[in-house]
């Protein structure tokens, strides 16, 4: 395998974090996660998490994850726990519950509303 950059000597995370960059056109007929602020929020979640230490996390922007009318969606794999965020989540927390594996069930997107 090539050096990699980062000292890692195989792919792969411990989680991977998904947070919906998408945006649609001003005259869509749904909301788009881009418009509610996402990829500033995606940029404070990776600056805490670099700060927090967590290194076999990635966080990264994804395209549609559809399920936008709930709010900022967002994933973890390898779970599979949708969240569904909002500009002004306790950014901290969230962190100390990727970093210790453990769910925020405030901040769960509910798919039976």
């Amino acid at each position: 395998m090539p050096k990699d950059l980062k000292g890692r000597d195989a792919p792969g995370y411990g989680r991977h974090v998904f947070i919906c960059g998408h945006e649609r056109p001003d005259d869509a007929s749904r909301p788009s996660c881009k418009k509610r602020g996402s990829l500033e929020l995606l940029a404070n979640i990776k600056a805490a998490a670099r700060e927090g230490g967590l290194e076999d996390i990635r966080i990264q922007k994804s395209g549609c994850l559809d399920f936008c009318e709930n709010g900022i969606a967002c994933v973890v794999y390898p779970r599979g726990t949708w969240y569904r965020l909002q500009p002004e989540i306790n950014i901290k927390s969230f962190i100390e519950n990727l970093k210790n594996g453990t769910i925020d069930s405030s901040l769960l997107m509910r798919f039976d509303e």
